[in-house]
């Protein structure tokens, strides 16, 4: 099985023939590439053009993070799978104003139908969250009386502000609080937490594309323009409610992540590289984590079920199924 090789410590990456190692304080590592999917770095790491050339031939992809937490950009690899063909029709989707509207607005309905089943979820176990959720089906409701992506847009974001303020009830007594949105820097602990899981939804479901024959730089809620790639972060927004923020309110409820992990420092809030593993140990075990849904025979694991979105959008493109946006059941 394909996997995720999380990297923390500070080093070198090398190619000795047809094998890689990494190179710290702790001595070589050698790496099974057959079976690494992605490299994904958080400490301080050096490479050069060989390694970043096996990477290339093993079809490998390197996403980076700084010393802050904040994702700073992937090696994107020649793509081996892409099709000019699929690309031309995604361009002829985003093109056209009425389809493009019509995906966009799949994956506003599609995040907020999971962001309705995150706040029932908790609803569920006693936490007062009626208000949120009635203002939220009512501004979803509003999708289907728009004509454009900008009042879609709009709409999501109120969708998502609204949804935030609901942090707080649901993690009343932790000491972790929302305010209000804030990046680059996050202003307190919760937000950070948001921004890295986050940061880690959007290298996943790139990864997952760069399997597909989609081309990641056309996209359709966020819109195609200089940003190298866009289409992981329109259907990010269907998994991150789900996988995130879940995982979130479970590292936080169970005491896995603590306020006492982060320290303030210029630049930013730095979340300590202990709870950046134990954020990232439990992210990987919920991308394996197995599921029964309605679109598969058999069930599946979280990565799986992103891939399957993904091949849904191929299948749209292709003219030969409508795209819906995956929903949980649960």
């Amino acid at each position: 099985m394909e996997r995720t090789l999380q990297v923390f410590s500070n080093g070198s990456f090398h190619r000795k023939g047809n094998t890689l190692f990494f190179e710290g304080d702790n001595g070589k590592r050698y790496l099974p590439v057959e079976s690494v999917r992605e490299i994904v770095v958080h400490g301080e790491v050096d490479f050069n053009k060989r390694f970043l050339e096996f990477l290339s031939q093993k079809e490998i992809i390197l996403h980076y993070f700084n010393h802050y937490g904040y994702y700073m950009g992937s090696f994107y690899p020649r793509e081996h799978y892409n099709s000019g063909y699929m690309t031309l029709r995604q361009v002829e989707y985003y093109l056209d104003e009425a389809r493009r509207f019509l995906i966009a607005r799949a994956f506003v309905q599609g995040a907020a139908a999971n962001i309705l089943r995150v706040l029932r979820y908790y609803a569920n176990r006693g936490k007062d969250v009626a208000a949120v959720i009635q203002d939220i089906e009512g501004l979803e409701r509003r999708t289907d009386l728009v004509s454009n992506v900008p009042e879609l847009m709009a709409i999501e974001g109120n969708i998502r502000e609204r949804y935030y303020q609901g942090f707080d009830t649901i993690l009343d007594g932790t000491g972790f609080l929302f305010q209000k949105r804030s990046r680059r820097p996050p202003t307190n602990e919760l937000n950070a937490l948001i921004s890295f899981g986050n940061s880690l939804m959007y290298t996943s479901v790139l990864g997952e594309i760069y399997k597909t024959h989609l081309d990641p730089r056309v996209g359709y809620l966020h819109s195609t323009n200089d940003r190298r790639f866009s289409l992981n972060l329109d259907v990010a927004e269907i998994f991150k409610p789900i996988i995130v923020d879940r995982l979130i309110f479970t590292l936080i409820g169970k005491r896995v992540i603590v306020l006492k992990d982060f320290e303030k420092q210029k630049g930013g809030l730095i979340m300590s590289e202990s709870a950046r593993k134990h954020f990232v140990e439990a992210y990987d075990e919920r991308l394996r984590t197995i599921i029964k849904t309605r679109q598969s025979k058999r069930p599946v694991s979280y990565r799986r079920l992103i891939r399957m979105e993904l091949y849904k959008l191929e299948k749209h493109f292709l003219g030969e199924h409508e795209y819906e946006a995956f929903v949980a059941q649960w």
